[in-house]
C-alpha cells in the first residue's frame, strides 16, 4: 500500500492506493455491461471508477449485485454517451443506462462535501447538484467498507476513509463523527446493522454507541422511506441476523411501536417476543433463499409485514383464542385494524389495500387453526377467496411456533415465476418539492423534543 494525493488540492485527504498485487479484484470479475461503460467513459477522457457495493463484494470475494459507477462526467456529458439511458434523482442527478435483460447500470457524478460539512440544526441536506472531487465524494458516503474506489487502468483501489482496513478487520464504521452522520440522516443507522447482518461483520463500539442513542430519531425520516428501508432487509435472505441487532438497539421498536411494551430497549435480555420473531424470520430466510434458488417470486410484502405482527397480535390480542365464529371475529378484526391504521399504517406509509391483507392474513389464523386441529380443511374452507394466501401463512406459523416444516408442494403450489425484472413491491409516493428535506414535516414536534 501506498499514500498518495490524486488531487492538486492541498486540504484534500490523502489517500491509499492498493496495488493490484495486494488485493483479489480484477478485471474479468467486473460485469461486462459496467466495464463497458467504465471503459467508454475513459476513452472519452473522463475519470471513472466502480465504487462502493461492488468493490466491498469483489473485495470479498462475494458476487455483487450492482455495479454502480461514479465520475467525473456531469449528467448531461453521460447522457450524451450514453444514449439508452435516462436521468433520475430530485436533490442529486444520477444517470441510469439500460442494457438488456432489465439490467441497469447507474452513474453518479462526483459528489462534494457540501453536506458533510453542513452546521446548524436547519441545514439537513444540500437541495442542488453539488459536483466534487473523489476524496470528498468519499467522506460523503454512509460506511467506510461502502467508500472505495476502483479503477479499470492500473486495476488499484482507492481508500480514503479507511475501509480497506476495515473489511479485513470485518468491522462497520460510519465515515466521519457518527453522532454527526446519524443526525444528518437518520437512515443511516438501518444501513449500517444491514451490513453487519449481510457480511456478519461487527459494529464498531462508537458507532453502535451512537445508533443506540439516537435511534428515536429514525421516525423523522419519510415514512415510505422507511417501509422500502425495512423491506430491503425483510428480503435481504439475513433477516434473522439483522433483527437481533435492529431490536437491541432499539431501531426495531422505532420502526414498529407496537413492540415497545413487549421487546426490551437496548439490552441483551429476550423475551417470549423476540424468540418468536427470531423464529419467523428464521422461517422467512429460509423460504425466501428457496424461492430464490428456484426462480419463484418471494411473498409479498404484506405477507411478510403480517408475520412480524404475528407475535404482537398474539399477545395483545389474544389472537389464537378468539372464538372463530360470530362477533368476537368481527370486533377482533376492528380492533387490530385500529391499532395498524394508528401505528405502521402512518408511520409506514401503507396503503389502505395493504393493511387490509395482513389484517386478513392475522384474523384466519385461527379460523384455519381450528379446523387443522380436527384433521382436515373442508371443500368449502378451501373454495374461499383467501384460502391460498391464509393457509400459507399457517404453514410459516406452524413452522415457526411448533418446529413443523412447510411442505415444498406447499410452497410451491403458491408460488409463481419470477419475471427478470421483478423486485419487491414499491408503493408510489405522492409528489414532493424538489430539495425536501429527509425529515418529515409531520415529525416536526418530535425532532424539537430531541433537540431539546
Amino acid at each position: 500500500m501506498r499514500q498518495v494525493s490524486l488531487t492538486e488540492d492541498p486540504a484534500a485527504s490523502e489517500a491509499v492506493v492498493i496495488p493490484p498485487e495486494q488485493h483479489k479484484i480484477t478485471i474479468d470479475l467486473i460485469d461486462g455491461d459496467a466495464l463497458f461503460v467504465l471503459r467508454k467513459l475513459n476513452k472519452a477522457g473522463y475519470a471513472s471508477y466502480l465504487v462502493g457495493g461492488g468493490v466491498r463484494d469483489l473485495y470479498l470475494g462475494n458476487t455483487p449485485k450492482d455495479f454502480d459507477i461514479c465520475t467525473d462526467a456531469r449528467p448531461g456529458q453521460i447522457r450524451q454517451l450514453f444514449p439508452n439511458s435516462r436521468t433520475i434523482g430530485r436533490r442529486f442527478r444520477l444517470v441510469q443506462i439500460f442494457f438488456k435483460e432489465a439490467k441497469i447500470i447507474e452513474v453518479a457524478t462526483l459528489r462534494s462535501l457540501s453536506e458533510h460539512d453542513l452546521e446548524g440544526p436547519e441545514t439537513v441536506l444540500a437541495p442542488n447538484n453539488t459536483f466534487g472531487t473523489l476524496d470528498q465524494d468519499a467522506q460523503r458516503r454512509d460506511l467506510t467498507i461502502n467508500s472505495l474506489f476502483y479503477e479499470i487502468e492500473n486495476q488499484t483501489i482507492i481508500d480514503y476513509v479507511g475501509g480497506v482496513d476495515d473489511l479485513d478487520k470485518s468491522l462497520i464504521r460510519f465515515v466521519g463523527d457518527p453522532n454527526k452522520r446519524i443526525r444528518r440522516d437518520p437512515v443511516r443507522m438501518l444501513r449500517a446493522i444491514r451490513h453487519s447482518a449481510r457480511n456478519n461483520f461487527t459494529i464498531d463500539k462508537s458507532c453502535w454507541n451512537a445508533i443506540c442513542e439516537h435511534n428515536q430519531m429514525l421516525p423523522l425520516c419519510p415514512p415510505s422511506r422507511l417501509r422500502d428501508e425495512l423491506l430491503k432487509d425483510l428480503y435481504s435472505g439475513v433477516a434473522g441476523r439483522w433483527f437481533p441487532l435492529a431490536a437491541r438497539t432499539g431501531l426495531f421498536q422505532q420502526l414498529f411501536p407496537l413492540y415497545t411494551p413487549l421487546l426490551p430497549n437496548n439490552t441483551d435480555d429476550t423475551s417470549s417476543a423476540f424468540d418468536q420473531l427470531s423464529s419467523l424470520l428464521a422461517v422467512v430466510d429460509r423460504t425466501n433463499n428457496y424461492f430464490v434458488e428456484q426462480g419463484y417470486s418471494r411473498p409479498k410484502d404484506f405477507f411478510l409485514l403480517a408475520l412480524l405482527l404475528l407475535p404482537w397480535a398474539i399477545e395483545k390480542h389474544s389472537l389464537l383464542e378468539v372464538s372463530i365464529k360470530g362477533p368476537d371475529r368481527f370486533h377482533l378484526a376492528n380492533r387490530i385494524r385500529d391499532d395498524i391504521d394508528q401505528s405502521i399504517g402512518i408511520d409506514l406509509n401503507l396503503r389502505r389495500s395493504l393493511r387490509q391483507d395482513i389484517i386478513t392474513l392475522l384474523i384466519n389464523l385461527p379460523f384455519l387453526n381450528y379446523h387443522k386441529r380436527k384433521g382436515f380443511w373442508p371443500k368449502w374452507l378451501k373454495k374461499k377467496s383467501y384460502f391460498k394466501k391464509c393457509s400459507l401463512f399457517f404453514y410459516y406459523y406452524q413452522e415457526a411456533y411448533n418446529s413443523i416444516q412447510i411442505p415444498e408442494s406447499a410452497l410451491l403450489a403458491r408460488a409463481t415465476v419470477k419475471s427478470p425484472d421483478q423486485t419487491p413491491e414499491k408503493q408510489p409516493e405522492g409528489k414532493g418539492k424538489r430539495g425536501r428535506r429527509k425529515y418529515s414535516k409531520h415529525k416536526k414536534a418530535l425532532s424539537d423534543h430531541i433537540k431539546k
